[in-house]
């Protein structure tokens, strides 16, 4: 299997925050969705695959290169997208266009100019007259208009309407039909990660709790009501967390079939990511 991304043990210190030993591979062909509250280190794992920020790790591959000796290749090969536009609002989508074809080797004017018609962004109007939507729909005409191998989107659908976002999950599907492709999304939206993600990776207080299948989050974990009696049937090892409500208990759990193969009569809810994200951060953990 090719990996668009593999990291071995990345950490990033500061003062009051640590993102510890952070270990995981993207397959290409793949979506990978990584999750996690503000401040759980989501951006500075970015940033640190990135080289914005300095890091320590054993290991960081790019598209089969080497982070440290080959930055400037991967970065031809990569596109970033952040929730903020970074082009100057004074530009116009055709100069934007003329400034990164000398950035880009393998820049394409005729797609951008595609994208651009796709997208409805008129061509010779200044940015600082567009919505906050079309500016994200030129930052991605702009991105997939260098042949990228990897995208990485650090919440760059945060602040978009639902059409809009479904319009840029359209975009990603279509793009990792080739094989050789791949894309690393942070977002807050789970249930956009929930149409599209093929592995959701949690970042949680600075270290990685799983990087799992979509399929197998939904074919594993789920959500059982129950009373004192059941809670104390389950094994520790099929809880990820829970909570204790007025005369119940709201359980999270990691292995849903086995569950219902024991407990014939049980009642167990599928949990969405965004579920797994609450149980994980206001749950409680079995000591």
């Amino acid at each position: 299997m090719d990996y668009a991304i593999q990291v071995k043990n990345l950490s990033k210190t500061y003062k009051d925050f640590k993102l510890d030993n952070i270990s995981l591979d993207l397959p290409c062909g793949t979506v990978m969705g990584l999750i996690g509250e503000n401040g759980a280190g989501k951006s500075t794992f970015i940033n640190a695959l990135l080289n914005i920020t300095d890091s320590q790790y054993d290991q960081v591959t790019i598209l089969g290169r080497d982070l440290r000796t080959q930055e400037t290749l991967i970065k031809e090969d990569i596109a970033v997208i952040f929730s903020d536009s970074h082009y100057d609002l004074d530009f116009t989508p055709i100069f934007a266009g003329k400034m990164l074809s000398m950035i880009y080797k393998n820049w394409d004017q005729q797609k951008y100019l595609d994208y651009l018609e796709r997208f409805g962004l008129p061509p010779k109007k200044r940015l600082k007259k567009f919505s906050t939507g079309m500016r994200v729909k030129l930052e991605f005409a702009a991105a997939l208009s260098h042949d990228p191998k990897l995208l990485i989107l650090d919440e760059a659908t945060s602040g978009l309407d639902p059409v809009v976002r479904n319009e840029i999950l359209d975009i990603l599907r279509e793009f990792t039909e080739e094989e050789d492709r791949a894309v690393l999304m942070s977002s807050h939206i789970t249930s956009d990660l929930d149409k599209i993600a093929d592995y959701i990776a949690y970042i949680h207080e600075g270290k990685l709790l799983f990087v799992r299948t979509y399929d197998d989050l939904q074919n594993n974990y789920g959500i059982i009501n129950c009373g004192r009696q059941l809670f104390d049937a389950l094994s520790p090892d099929d809880i990820a967390a829970y909570k204790k409500e007025a005369y119940s208990y709201r359980v999270l759990v990691t292995n849903k079939q086995k569950l219902k193969r024991v407990f014939s009569d049980i009642h167990i809810e599928n949990a969405s990511i965004e579920d797994i994200m609450l149980f994980y951060i206001k749950g409680e953990k079995i000591r």
